[in-house]
């Protein structure tokens, strides 16, 4: 208890960054590279997916490009459930925002090569996994570095919101430029060499400013949770390679059917999850009534998402 004492009050003393803890600098820049790698990708992917091979695109019809931005949209808020998870119960926060920074790197260094529809394809997985992992996760850090009575809670997140919004509007100016008037594969690169600048910062203030706490778990994974977890997983992957194994043998696996299959995943792991939640008995009756509440907003955001793809 006096150790925990002790902590609070190292906490409450750091005040070296714009009278925040210095940690909020590394998450802070951490979540301005990121931002600044995926909205300097988005920024061209559209023109990249449609634009005819001869101007250095891929030549699919807009129709699918279009399509293909709304899923990969979704599947990024989608897959914050496995990197809330992953550092839960796994890795702990830390290790979980790292390794999904260097996924969105990865996707991006993928895009940046000119390997056509196969690359987009890995970006996908690999972007939206990755950005799963980091982006819920380096929130909840920020949280981590105040007490629950130190009043400079909300100016931190308000410092850290600024960091999101710059990176989000300067990317689309700088990759928008390179990548239209240059080479889209050019703009890819800058959003990768981005992301790795996030990264090295990241890893080497980590050290230095975010606290232990974040390297372990908040609810370790026991044993028999994760054999269970293990077979739930394995079925779930049986299940979707044997329904792509019946597209093909139908002659229906094509990108099309691909992406309407996602978008069936899209709409019933929400479902299931928002079910897990309120029905677990790990949740307090004042958590389920705030996730009760917070479906309404989700739906909202969901429809203005579909709808801000679809007139793209």
């Amino acid at each position: 208890m006096q150790q925990q004492d002790q902590t609070d009050q190292e906490r409450q003393a750091d005040a070296s960054f714009f009278g925040q803890p210095r940690g909020l600098s590394t998450l802070f820049f951490t979540e301005m590279w990121e931002r600044f790698s995926y909205y300097g990708m988005r920024a061209i992917l559209l023109y990249y997916i449609y634009f005819s091979v001869s101007k250095g695109g891929l030549g699919f019809p807009q129709s699918t490009a279009a399509s293909i931005m709304a899923i990969y949209g979704s599947l990024v808020y989608l897959t914050s459930v496995i990197g809330g998870f992953v550092s839960d119960r796994i890795w702990g926060s830390r290790k979980t925002v790292f390794y999904g920074g260097v996924l969105i790197m990865l996707g991006h260094i993928a895009l940046s090569l000119p390997m056509g529809a196969v690359a987009l394809f890995i970006s996908i997985i690999l972007i939206t996994i990755g950005t799963g992992m980091l982006k819920p996760n380096v929130s909840e850090m920020v949280g981590g570095l105040y007490t629950e009575s130190d009043l400079r809670r909300d100016s931190g997140f308000t410092i850290f919101v600024f960091g999101i919004n710059l990176g989000s509007f300067v990317a689309p100016i700088l990759v928008g430029q390179i990548g239209m008037n240059v080479n889209f594969h050019l703009g890819f690169s800058l959003a990768a060499i981005g992301m790795f600048f996030g990264l090295v910062q990241y890893y080497l203030g980590g050290k230095k400013h975010l606290p232990s706490a974040s390297l372990y778990p908040s609810d370790p994974l026991e044993p028999e949770d994760a054999k269970r977890l293990g077979i739930r997983v394995g079925i779930g992957a049986v299940v979707f390679a044997l329904i792509l194994l019946l597209l093909g043998f139908m002659g229906a696996l094509n990108v099309d059917n691909f992406i309407t299959l996602l978008s069936i995943i899209a709409i019933i792991t929400p479902i299931v999850y928002f079910i897990m939640m309120i029905s677990s008995k790990k949740v307090s009756s004042t958590e389920r009534s705030r996730v009760i509440a917070y479906i309404p907003l989700f739906l909202a955001a969901a429809i203005f998402g579909q709808l801000k793809n679809k007139d793209l």
